[in-house]
């Protein structure tokens, strides 16, 4: 390999949305999750909903009426 043209790797500590956190290396001296594998349904067996920006009372709204109308 040629000197200098790699980056350095650091340890640094992922932190997720979760509050779960394990250590990996990087080239970034810090990251943070929105999910990881201790939150994910995939891995967990638990489905969770997420509303973003209220899409799913949305939904409700629209679709929920006209079931309710025909």
């Amino acid at each position: 390999m040629r000197e200098g043209i790699h980056p350095e790797l650091h340890l640094i500590d992922v932190v997720c949305a979760c509050g779960n956190t394990f250590k990996t290396r990087s080239t970034k001296d810090e990251l943070r999750l929105e999910i990881c594998s201790a939150c994910h349904p995939f891995f967990t067996g638990k489905q969770k909903l997420v509303d973003s920006a209220g899409r799913v009372e949305r939904f409700r709204r629209r679709y929920g009426q006209q079931q309710a109308e025909g």
